[in-house]
């Protein structure tokens, strides 16, 4: 058999490898069918309530005064998060900045953010920075911060949230996903409950949740189960994969409004601001934005799945419901780690060529590799992952626009950690 041959096996075994797990996990894939089309008709019938028309996806220009479009494109937001307001703008550059936002318009030199989930995500950290940083950053600007980090089994730790909550005590933060922990998410149910319980203790608390990569992963929003203000990005979930930039904020009416003074200027807010030839594409975003969640989704089954097959530790375990779009897969060892990104990259449809290295991207307290053949830069509801370089070496993937890309990347990743010689196919496969 000479290489050519050879390489075609292992791509028929991993086929067969594939064909085994769609077979195991026909339920979870139906699962995943049956979320998406609850949320596309939720979505549906929200452009229907607000008579969405052709005439609204026209930009603006200058101030962008009275944009009917920008107008019903907020409302149509906050029906889908069953939220009291909502503001969706080309002008937040991502997610972090989006969460900038609302955390910088609802807290006020001496209030405490407390963060219920553990340590967020590594872009965080410098928004929330320390006393007299001289960036600007929350700290800086005289606002507390604390943490209570989740017990071991990733659940909360409500002896040590109890005692954290203070009269200082302003906003309750909750990072749905589990960033580059290994964790389990949050799933909505949880995140209700957990609001329940802070009031209960707290009652003027304001509870806050990084809804990133969460959308439309499950029937309900955090905003439908009490949550005061929630923020994403356009380039992940919602934004369906048309979306070039922006984020938004959801929840009650004066939570959003102060974050959309934080993002303009008091007393302007969301009244301008020019879309810029955005509205289509996110109107439409939005509205695709069910189904291809839920073709990521089905994608990440998968990936759990074959790994498992292979003897890789995963989070969540292909069986385990969801609640976001991220697959974590714990490789134990940086060259496996590397490949796998390098894979991914290389099924991608845009920079396929390129091979991707760790490097020390800013807001990041590690090295960080990332596959990102996206046709929207950064892009992470299109087939992408990523990983810091620390140990115990957890790759994070995400996206996949159809299921088809999404499967033909993970292919590609194990065919390229095989002939690598990293992994070796069980024998019984064959």
């Amino acid at each position: 058999m000479n290489e050519q041959q050879e390489k075609q096996q292992v791509w028929l075994r991993l086929e067969m490898l594939a064909e085994e797990a769609e077979q195991k996990t026909s339920q979870a894939f139906r699962r995943a069918d049956q979320i998406a089309e609850r949320n596309q008709w939720k979505v549906i019938e929200a452009f229907k309530r607000h008579k969405v028309s052709d005439f609204h996806f026209n930009g603006s220009t200058g101030y962008g005064y009275n944009d009917r479009g920008r107008e019903i494109l907020d409302l149509v937001y906050a029906d889908v998060m069953g939220a009291e307001a909502a503001i969706v703008r080309p002008h937040f550059v991502s997610g972090t900045h989006t969460i900038s936002c609302a955390l910088f318009g609802v807290l006020r030199p001496g209030d405490e953010l407390l963060y219920v989930t553990g340590k967020p995500y590594d872009t965080l950290h410098k928004v929330i920075g320390k006393p007299g940083d001289g960036k600007g950053s929350l700290q800086d600007w005289g606002v507390t911060y604390a943490e209570v980090p989740l017990l071991e089994d990733g659940g909360l730790d409500w002896v040590r949230i109890e005692r954290a909550i203070t009269p200082k005590t302003k906003v309750i933060g909750i990072q749905r996903s589990r960033g580059y922990d290994w964790r389990a998410s949050f799933p909505v149910a949880e995140i209700e409950a957990i609001v329940k319980r802070v009031k209960a203790i707290k009652p003027d608390v304001l509870v806050f949740v990084d809804n990133c990569y969460g959308e439309f992963t499950e029937p309900l929003e955090p905003t439908q189960a009490g949550v005061d203000l929630m923020a994403g990005s356009l380039i992940k979930n919602p934004g369906g994969g048309l979306a070039e930039t922006g984020g938004y904020i959801a929840g009650t009416a004066s939570a959003v409004e102060a974050a959309a003074y934080r993002l303009t200027a008091p007393g302007i807010g969301g009244e301008v601001g020019a879309m810029l030839g955005t509205m289509r594409a996110m109107f439409q975003g939005l509205f695709l934005a069910p189904h291809f969640v839920g073709q990521a989704v089905k994608g990440s089954v998968l990936a759990a799945a074959m790994f498992e097959e292979l003897g890789f530790e995963t989070k969540p375990s292909w069986d385990e419901p969801r609640t976001d779009l991220i697959q974590a897969v714990r490789f134990g060892q940086a060259e496996h780690l590397i490949a796998f990104v390098q894979g991914i990259q290389q099924a991608a449809a845009v920079d396929s060529h390129v091979v991707p290295e760790p490097w020390d991207m800013p807001g990041y307290e590690n090295p960080v590799i990332m596959a990102a053949g996206t046709f929207i830069q950064g892009g992470s509801l299109e087939l992408s992952a990523d990983a810091p370089i620390r140990e115990p070496f957890i790759a994070y993937m995400q996206g996949g626009l159809t299921y088809a890309h999404a499967k033909y990347g993970v292919l590609t990743a194990l065919y390229r950690l095989v002939n690598s010689g990293l992994i070796v196919i069980k024998p019984h496969i064959t």
